[in-house]
């Protein structure tokens, strides 16, 4: 059981330093200003306090979901992803299970692959989303999760403990962040979030390559400000479901 702790950690750190070195080399590319340190701070508090709140409204809810989840389909009802946080370090992502467990991943990295290069292959668009097209893996209850982004509610304690903030670009899997170009890698210029300027304008319905000139404006225009009119206009947008895969 040790043995096991100490190869899973050393395999954590492993990753982080893969890509630590990967965003280190980006830097050499074209950067934001970063002097925004009262931001930061001010952005953080706002993080815990907010979070907190949600957190306590929404926890019956959760508790439901997990019981839906588990009662619908075999396997865990929430799930840890390992995800490439700011700077590129590794974190725990949480979620609600909203595939059947078990499954192959390889479609979801082909359609990564695809998707990142700008490619059509898997990454085609859908119904005007880009996802992989027909996903059976997807379980009814999964669906219902993703449609309304409920699935996403765990990401609250990732909030809380300082790997995501509510605002930001989403995060990335590491085998997404290996298929990154060096402007790509604006990205990791600031802590991942729930919600983003990409996911109020247009979430799955965008290519990456506009997501990302998205969120490396939004990290040129960072401020309380922005933050809070993206979370208010999160709202209508997960109401609705559009971009929603």
């Amino acid at each position: 059981m040790i043995t096991e702790i100490k190869e899973t950690r050393s395999h954590v750190q492993s990753q982080s330093d893969h890509f630590l070195v990967l965003y280190l080399l980006s830097l050499a590319q074209p950067q934001v200003a970063r002097s925004r340190r009262l931001y930061d701070l001010a952005k953080r508090a706002f993080d815990i306090v907010a979070s907190l709140a949600l957190l306590a409204a929404s926890v019956p809810l959760m508790l439901v979901i997990a019981i839906i989840i588990k009662a619908t389909s075999a396997g865990p009802a929430i799930l840890v992803q390992e995800r490439i946080g700011k700077g590129g370090r590794v974190f725990g992502f949480l979620k609600f299970r909203s595939m059947y467990d078990n499954l192959d991943r390889s479609l979801d990295e082909r359609f990564a692959r695809d998707y990142i290069n700008g490619l059509d292959g898997s990454a085609a668009r859908w119904q005007g989303v880009f996802k992989p097209a027909n996903d059976k893996r997807v379980t009814p209850v999964g669906r219902l999760l993703r449609k309304t982004s409920l699935d996403e509610l765990p990401q609250l304690f990732n909030v809380l403990k300082g790997d995501m903030s509510l605002v930001g670009p989403r995060p990335s899997m590491p085998y997404e962040v290996d298929l990154y170009r060096p402007w790509h890698f604006r990205r990791l210029e600031v802590l991942p979030g729930i919600t983003g300027l990409a996911q109020i304008q247009g979430r799955s319905s965008l290519t990456f390559r506009e997501i990302v000139k998205i969120d490396t404006d939004y990290i040129q225009r960072r401020s309380l400000l922005l933050d809070l009119a993206i979370l208010l206009k999160t709202i209508p947008v997960v109401l609705s479901g559009h971009g929603a895969r």
